[in-house]
């Protein structure tokens, strides 16, 4: 069984790269305290990376 993260977005990505915001965008947080739970994969974990400023990632309680 995979582990799930709770990803909340918690800056702004105005001024960020366009690639960065591509990001935000494709993890569905749209404003600022927005969080999503997703399972733990290896590409969910370099959509982390490129944005890891931008957002707080905390293991899920099942």
């Amino acid at each position: 069984m995979m582990s799930k993260l709770k990803i909340t977005l918690i800056k702004s990505t105005i001024g960020c790269l366009v690639n960065q915001k591509r990001t935000v965008e494709a993890l569905n947080l749209n404003k600022i305290g927005v969080f999503r739970v997703y399972e733990d994969t290896p590409t969910l974990r370099g959509m982390l990376d490129k944005v890891s400023h931008l957002v707080k990632i905390e293991e899920a309680a099942e």
